[in-house]
């Protein structure tokens, strides 16, 4: 280094320029005429850079280097550059500028800026507005992309017990909340078309309606309007008695109770028709109007028996059979009970109007005025609302709309019998659903609004337990088909979801299948550890050595919070919501764009995307959340194919590991932004029609 040597010093970094130079490019003197404070004053200006906190800086240069003989500037800034820590990430850096060292080293060796990596000094040729439109134009497309493919397939029509689909009802907005709204209860014997009306009355397929007796268990709520009149319809399970029920369930063969014994089974068969007919007790009590509803369809067998028995004296005179024993029970409970309330008699199944009057002529013995319909066809409803009605008060809309707030949802999901009716009992803090160890009690989704301790409101929903699609399939049983519908479908309308395992069995395959579909869905989750006091000989490591069993074994929701309660005894159960709340904070939080950019800069930094076998390399120009609920973040790079599954890995658990959002999945796009031919001063104008979307475990 005899001669004049030109050393290139970087444009817009005066702390990079030497004492009393100017910016730019300059020629300084060769190394060995400087001096020993020239020297150091050269050195120590030289690398000055904001590095990182936990990078290794070289102090005192002038006093470890050799003599200016042996003194080679590359080396020096290789020795400074590659003297980092390996074993801490360079995540949590504070003013790092990883442009400032890719330049500075390219400039010393005489080369280009490597096209690899964060290319923060690009920015300015793009337009940030509509990076941000063309990021939500994306999400919404995935969104919509992921929609069809998650799409639950509708209730087939000619499965059995299945007699036309049901349209759905546009209703009118309302910002009433609806323990304001009167209630009107639906009740009666089994199989009768208490469901049917129900949907008829709400719209849509709510309710399962099958056409087995027994289906409907728990009350089921649904907002009906008609009018200026808006009210909520209750639904409830068939009232009938005790020995009638023992005759139609098979008791040694009811599945899922294959460990129970069978005395057990006896008993707890035999206290389902009481708790059937104590939350049809709770919905008549609370309702302002009651819909008595009975079967006016002509009962074949009984018919030709008349017919045979008429004819035989010589009586020509048929009628129609309707009106039966457990009928003419409930009609005098009804009003023996609640002779106080407004009772409507729906006689149901009266498809033809003409023929209506002379089915519905048998029930004028149970002293009220019968009155024909067709939960299926929609014939008589009409008259049936106007009747309803007529005894309803008017609840005025609400003028102010900034007393709507949004109320997250908690979906209860799991297998069959790990206590989900239990918890959402000990949470609202009465019996709203059924509890029983009969496999498959819950069939519908319940719906159930609930406040917690701290003021925080919720919205429950308790649904029927999920068994694998083979055992679904192979039982035959299409009211367990339709129920897991529903569960999954409360997956979809909720926020966050509890997802409840047994302590006992810990994880199976099944709650594996349940975990995917709720990381797919995108929701927030939470798992419950339920029945933890089943486990013997707990100490203060025992929920550790369990909470690292549970993540190793469902890897795919590493991140969500793992809760143990008992909620049989209500024990740990308030931990359930106040988990819950956080994660439902965690999945509406957005990042800012600058800080988001910041740690995507600082992750590709400490592990640059890698090169393929020609050479390329992955380049992110920008990045920002586009959506929340779950947060998702664009990626705007050069080609998202240069990205492989294991970088995006990555760059989810840094932004994890840097930002948070535990509890809810994080969704990755990344767009392909190709510059314009047609342009020449670099501006990328185009986008890639295609992008890939990544959302994967911790």
């Amino acid at each position: 280094m005899g001669s004049e040597t030109e050393l290139r010093w970087i444009k817009g970094r005066p702390h990079a320029t030497p004492p009393g130079s100017a910016a730019g490019s300059i020629p300084i003197r060769s190394i060995e005429n400087l001096n020993e404070g020239e020297e150091e004053a050269m050195l120590s200006s030289f690398f000055a850079l904001p590095l990182c906190k936990n990078c290794c800086f070289i102090s005192h240069l002038s006093n470890c280097y050799p003599p200016p003989a042996a003194f080679s500037l590359p080396t020096a800034v290789r020795r400074q550059l590659h003297l980092r820590k390996p074993s801490t990430a360079p995540l949590f850096a504070t003013n790092f500028d990883i442009s400032e060292e890719t330049e500075l080293h390219a400039e010393i060796h005489g080369h280009e800026t490597p096209s690899d990596g964060y290319q923060e000094e690009e920015l300015e040729n793009f337009d940030a507005e509509e990076l941000e439109i063309e990021a939500r134009r994306a999400v919404k497309e995935f969104s919509d992309s992921l929609s069809r493919e998650l799409n639950i397939e509708a209730e087939v029509s000619k499965q059995k017990g299945t007699r036309g689909k049901q349209k759905k009802i546009s209703n009118p907005i309302s910002n009433i909340p609806e323990h304001l709204l009167p209630k009107v209860a639906i009740v009666g014997r089994p199989n009768v078309g208490k469901s049917a009306l129900f949907n008829r009355l709400v719209g849509g397929n709510k309710a399962i309606v099958v056409d087995e007796p027994g289906v409907t268990r728990d009350r089921l709520y649904g907002r009906s309007y008609w009018g200026d009149y808006e009210f909520m319809v209750v639904d409830t399970g068939g009232v009938l008695t005790i020995s009638k029920y023992h005759e139609e369930q098979a008791i040694s063969t009811t599945i899922g109770m294959e460990g129970i014994p069978l005395a057990s089974r006896e008993a707890a068969v035999a206290r389902m028709p009481s708790m059937v007919e104590r939350q049809a007790t709770v919905a008549v009590e609370e309702s302002s109007v009651i819909i008595f509803v009975v079967d006016g369809q002509i009962d074949i067998m009984i018919f030709f028996f008349k017919l045979l028995k008429q004819l035989g004296s010589g009586i020509a005179k048929l009628k129609a059979v309707g009106l039966t024993a457990a009928d003419v029970e409930i009609g005098d409970w009804l009003r023996k009970n609640y002779s106080h309330k407004y009772i409507v008699l729906a006689v149901n199944k009266c498809e033809s109007p003409r023929k209506g009057t002379l089915q519905a002529s048998d029930f004028w013995g149970l002293g009220f005025s019968p009155l024909p319909i067709s939960a299926l066809s929609g014939s008589g409803t009409g008259d049936l609302l106007d009747s309803v009605c007529s005894q309803l008060k008017k609840i005025e809309h609400i003028e102010d709309p900034d007393t709507e707030e949004y109320v997250p949802s908690i979906a209860i999901v799991g297998r069959p019998n790990v206590g989900k009716s239990s918890i959402l009992n000990a949470l609202v803090g009465e019996n709203r659903t059924i509890v029983s160890p009969i496999s498959g009690t819950t069939r519908d989704a319940i719906d159930t609004d609930f406040t917690g301790s701290d003021g925080q409101k919720w919205h429950l929903i308790d649904t029927a337990g999920i068994r694998k699609k083979a055992s679904v399939a192979s039982s035959g049983s299409t009211t367990e088909a339709l129920s897991v519908n529903r569960a999954f479908r409360a997956i979809r309308r909720s926020d966050v979801v509890a997802l409840v395992i047994e302590a006992m069995a810990c994880i199976t395959e099944q709650d594996f299948k349940i975990a995917e579909q709720i990381e797919r869905e995108g929701k927030g989750c939470l798992i419950v550890v339920n029945k933890w006091d089943t486990i013997p000989n707990k100490n203060q490591q025992t929920a550790l050595f369990y909470e690292e069993d549970v993540r190793g074994k469902l890897r795919i929701l590493s991140w969500a919070p793992v809760v143990y309660s008992t909620a049989i005894e209500g024990q740990s159960v308030d931990k359930i919501t106040v988990a819950a709340g956080l994660v439902a904070k965690e999945r509406s939080r957005r990042l800012s764009t600058a800080t988001l950019n910041q740690v995507v800069s600082e992750a590709v930094a400490f592990k640059p995307p890698p090169r393929t076998r020609g050479g390329k390399r992955g380049r992110i120009y920008y990045c920002t959340q586009a959506a929340i609920r779950p947060p998702t973040f664009v990626f705007f790079v050069n080609d998202a194919k240069l990205f492989p599954e294991t970088y995006q890995r990555y760059m989810e658990k840094q932004l994890r590991s840097s930002a948070g959002f535990p509890g809810t999945p994080i969704r990755l796009l990344w767009l392909s932004r190709r510059k314009s031919e047609k342009n020449a001063n670099k501006h990328y104008t185009s986008f890639g029609i295609s992008f890939i979307a990544r959302t994967f475990e911790s």
